[in-house]
């Protein structure tokens, strides 16, 4: 055997000894008011998400927030819930199953920062069970303070263990194309609409305002998949959905968006949301129904582009940043 070919004697070792995590934000364990409150006291809670103090945001979450806002969320999750259950869990659970056969040789699992399966009890599981080295994949190709860092927060205090995290993935080439392809893909069986949206989670303002990069990283994913998929800029828009609260959120709103198009005179208009790695409740029930109705009302036809979920084309891109994550780790 040449020199150059020689193998490594702690490669099979260092690969038996890392497992590979995808963690996604959560849900509920069923569509029911007691579960959606205690998934949401949970998220709420997180000082990444709510950074009010605390004297003042417990009072309101518990008394105002967690008893109005828990049984109209549980009607929006029954609206979308899967046979097999929530939509993000069950995508989430696949996508680690197509994961783990892109990278045989690691063992891949998925957790929920807020609900089950737990982040932070199955780090005390994979140290129990010997693992020694623990790579994070964050379920957010843009990073975030108010959800990539929270990630990191619970993974920092793991104990016994190894560990390092990809912190985004916005421009990834192999999921820039994943993405493009999948619009395309859309627009060949349907047709094109007349406009696209690039439609991403919210934030409040004075998050970008701190430093936070996801308005930037927002901007750059859009523009490198519309890139890829040779539109000009006049086709298509970036917006941000799902706003909570009274302040300020980053803008243009989706919905917003969406009303103006409809007084132009657009008529047909397709939706895809690159900032979620599978479907869930924000892109199910808002934009493919809710929105989408919106938009009936107004004349025009709303066409929701399905995320990648565990695409073939999704594990497979993941399973590079996996492995450039891991050369560089080595």
């Amino acid at each position: 055997m040449p020199a150059s070919a020689s193998i490594d004697p702690n490669a099979h070792r260092a690969a038996a000894d890392t497992a590979v995590v995808l963690v996604n934000l959560g849900t509920p364990d069923a569509p029911n008011t007691a579960a959606v409150r205690r998934y949401l006291s949970e998220f709420l809670h997180d000082r990444r998400v709510v950074d009010m103090n605390r004297w003042l945001w417990c009072p309101l979450l518990h008394f105002a927030i967690l008893p109005l806002r828990s049984s109209k969320v549980a009607h929006k999750y029954a609206s979308v819930w899967l046979p097999e259950g929530s939509p993000l869990a069950v995508h989430t659970r696949r996508l680690a199953e197509a994961l783990q056969r892109e990278l045989p040789q690691h063992r891949v699992l998925h957790a929920m920062r807020y609900g089950k399966p737990s982040w932070k009890q199955l780090l005390k599981q994979l140290r129990e069970d010997g693992i020694k080295r623990v790579i994070a994949l964050p379920l957010y190709p843009q990073y975030s303070t108010s959800t990539t860092a929270s990630v990191g927060d619970v993974l920092a205090r793991a104990e016994g263990l190894d560990t390092r995290m990809v912190h985004d993935y916005h421009l990834d080439p192999d999921w820039v194309a994943a993405v493009a392809d999948s619009v395309h893909r859309h627009r060949l069986s349907q047709g094109a609409g007349e406009h696209l949206l690039f439609s991403f989670h919210g934030l409040p303002q004075r998050f970008a305002a701190a430093g936070d990069p996801y308005p930037r990283q927002c901007e750059a994913s859009a523009r490198a998949i519309a890139h890829a998929l040779e539109l000009p800029d006049e086709a298509w828009t970036l917006t941000y959905q799902s706003r909570f609260g009274r302040e300020r959120w980053l803008e243009p709103a989706t919905a917003d968006t969406l009303t103006a198009l409809a007084a132009r005179g657009v008529r047909q208009v397709d939706v895809v949301a690159p900032g979620f790695a599978v479907d869930c409740l924000e892109t199910l029930e808002e934009v493919a129904m809710m929105l989408a109705e919106d938009f009936a009302a107004r004349g025009g036809q709303l066409r929701y582009i399905p995320c990648l979920n565990e695409s073939p084309a999704h594990a497979a891109a993941l399973a590079g940043v996996v492995q450039r994550e891991l050369a560089a780790w080595t």
